[in-house]
């Protein structure tokens, strides 16, 4: 059995579906188990409805839905056979009724909670689900769709769920392989639901999560992540085109990637497939016939230093500065226990004798964090920052590249520097205004020779 997860660009259109349709028929022999995304924009759009509902714009949030909904109909009537229409159109005219009920609740209420957050999001999963597997059958598959919800199980905490590992392992072995064993088995990424049935989702992006907890639950060959680039790139296109496709990584490789900003990959995905030694590969369902980038367990021999240069915008830098930090313990303690009351996570730190520096890339609670640091240290903010992050398991033999690097970028103001915790990567942090100039550097700089084995 394979996993094959299509993200929301991949399934966003007729046109889309019936390239998915036939990326799966293609591998029939293998047995896929499909895990999708909501359709294109879908949820963004339904949180924006759920947004406009709770801050008293009930009939744009309203029409919004409206136009979702015809959005849905447009695009899946065209793959959906005459037979199975009436079906198709029963699903989407159900959910919709729910979402509306929903919103006129929330409007209501006036009030967002993550509960109703996962309630609203997790639509566009149910949906598309539903929707692919009855498109599928129209491209000559048998399929049989299966409701994420009764086979993810996760705790309560909405949003940002962690699946309960062992239940949810053991629900997948137990359903998924007889019906693969049959039909092309289809569900929903993103969503789970408590013990007690709550709907959850698992974070954006976390389509990719699911499918690589649903491939280690059935013990699958390998997880296809099909998306809309050819793979993992040497740099991200949006600030520097023209980089190369990576045709192997490893996983500690890719979760470095993946977590200072690498958006082709959500930075869980890789987890249960390590832990299960699955190989996972990205791949771009309008170019099928690219091999992408296969993500493996252990890192392959390449010639070049650096593999790839992440880079992770709108950042802000917090430096904290106490003279009773001199010589004492228990400082640190006490900074990250403000960051964990407020519940943000810190992306890179630096420590010298009396100050600390950290990175955030959330600041919806950074006045309550300053407020609280000030109480026993100074504290400055630097706002607009950028990480920079190479990573490549060579840089842990390689001497000089930290020399390579600071030569090639001279003139441009490098706030702060992390190395050795990973030993993977060497991060810096510069002003989002010197970032595209930085990366430009540093790609001529790393990946002027490639190693034809590892790069195309």
């Amino acid at each position: 059995m394979i996993v094959m997860k299509f993200g929301g660009t991949s399934v966003e259109s007729a046109a889309a579906i019936e390239r998915a349709a036939r990326i799966v028929k293609a591998h029939l022999e293998r047995r896929p188990v499909v895990v999708v995304s909501a359709m294109g924009k879908t949820t963004n759009r339904l949180l924006a409805a759920a947004t406009d509902a709770v801050h008293g714009r009930r009939e744009q949030s309203l029409a919004a839905l409206e136009s979702l909904r015809d959005y849905h109909l447009r695009e899946t009537q065209p793959v959906i056979s005459e037979a199975d229409w009436p079906e198709a159109r029963r699903v989407i005219e159900t959910h919709f009724q729910e979402l509306v009920e929903l919103v006129r609740g929330l409007a209501v209420l006036g009030e967002l909670t993550p509960r109703s957050l996962d309630a609203i999001a997790s639509y566009g999963e149910r949906l598309s689900s539903q929707l692919v597997a009855l498109a599928f059958r129209n491209f000559g598959m048998d399929t049989a769709h299966v409701d994420a919800r009764c086979l993810i199980l996760t705790d309560a905490r909405h949003t940002q769920a962690n699946p309960l590992f062992p239940e949810t392992y053991a629900r997948l072995a137990e359903a998924i392989p007889p019906l693969a064993a049959e039909k092309v088995v289809v569900l929903g990424g993103f969503i789970g639901a408590t013990e007690k049935g709550v709907t959850t989702t698992l974070g954006r992006g976390g389509s990719d999560f699911t499918a690589s907890i649903v491939g280690a639950g059935i013990g699958a060959e390998e997880i296809q992540i099909w998306t809309d680039v050819d793979g993992m790139l040497t740099c991200d296109p949006r600030i520097l085109p023209g980089g190369h496709r990576v045709k192997i990584i490893s996983f500690a490789e890719a979760a470095e990637l993946a977590y200072f900003g690498a958006k082709v990959l959500h930075p869980s995905t890789v987890l249960p497939a390590v832990e299960k030694n699955i190989p996972v590969r990205i791949l771009n369902s309008r170019r099928p016939e690219v091999e992408g980038t296969r993500i493996v367990a252990e890192p392959v021999r390449c010639d070049n230093v650096v593999k790839a240069i992440a880079c992770k915008r709108g950042i802000t830098v917090v430096n904290v500065r106490s003279t009773r930090m001199l010589m004492a313990y228990g400082f640190l303690r006490r900074i990250f226990e403000v960051f964990d009351r407020c519940e943000t996570p810190v992306d890179m730190v630096s420590t010298s004798e009396v100050s600390v520096s950290l990175t955030i890339d959330n600041n919806a609670r950074l006045e309550e964090i300053c407020q609280e640091l000030r109480g026993f240290s100074e504290v400055e903010v630097e706002e607009n920052q950028a990480i920079v992050c190479l990573v490549g398991d060579n840089i842990r033999y390689t001497p000089g590249v930290a020399g390579r690097v600071f030569r090639a970028i001279e003139d441009i103001n490098v706030r702060m520097i992390s190395q050795g915790a990973s030993l993977l990567n060497l991060s810096f942090v510069v002003a989002e205004p010197d970032l595209v100039r930085t990366v430009e550097r540093l790609h001529a700089e790393f990946f002027s020779r490639l190693d034809p084995a590892v790069f195309d």
